[in-house]
């Protein structure tokens, strides 16, 4: 809702700055840009992703691996704990709770290690595509480029899309 009034806000003081009067005769192009789009369809975004899915199937296989050791110590410790002494069970409950303990601390981390490459990845690609949008906005005549995703761009037209051709350039200049 807050970035819904920054746009907003930002549309009105480009009109308001350029006056209604002016604006009414000179006319500012606005583009849009699909951001998500366009990061997941360049080569590098896909390439990031790649990698990202690689490493988010590794911790799921370790978190798998170690979710699966502690059902099967679970299910051992069941069927001992009649035989075990009062002393003996209370050890290894605490031994087991402590697993699970451990397993939820690996995977809260393995989420925030995760968040964290993802920005490690994308962040570059952001900058960069909003250097081949700036670029094309120029060349193009755009007064104004906004986000086109569903909050904050209610309609527009598909001529003004540049989301298509910001991926094609992104690509020819980053090849390889």
């Amino acid at each position: 809702m807050l970035r819904n009034w920054i746009v907003l806000s930002a549309v009105m003081s480009v009109f308001g700055s350029v006056g209604v009067a002016h604006a009414a005769a000179e006319e500012i192009k606005i583009g849009t840009v699909d951001m998500q789009k366009a990061l997941h369809t360049v080569d590098l975004g896909k390439k990031a992703k790649a990698q990202l899915d690689k490493e988010v199937e590794a911790k799921k296989k370790e978190i798998q691996t170690e979710e699966s050791a502690i059902k099967k110590a679970g299910e051992e410790f069941r069927k001992k704990s009649l035989v075990l002494s009062e002393d003996a069970r209370a050890k290894k409950q605490g031994e087991l709770q402590e697993r699970v303990m451990k397993l939820q601390e690996l995977a809260g981390r393995s989420q925030m290690e995760l968040q964290q490459k993802e920005r490690e990845l994308t962040e570059p690609l952001i900058g960069k595509l909003r250097g081949v949008i700036s670029e094309i906005a120029k060349q193009k005549g755009y007064g104004l480029v906004l986000e086109k995703n569903e909050n904050s761009v209610l309609f527009s037209l598909e001529k003004d899309d540049l989301t298509d051709e910001v991926i094609g350039q992104f690509n020819k200049l980053n090849k390889g």
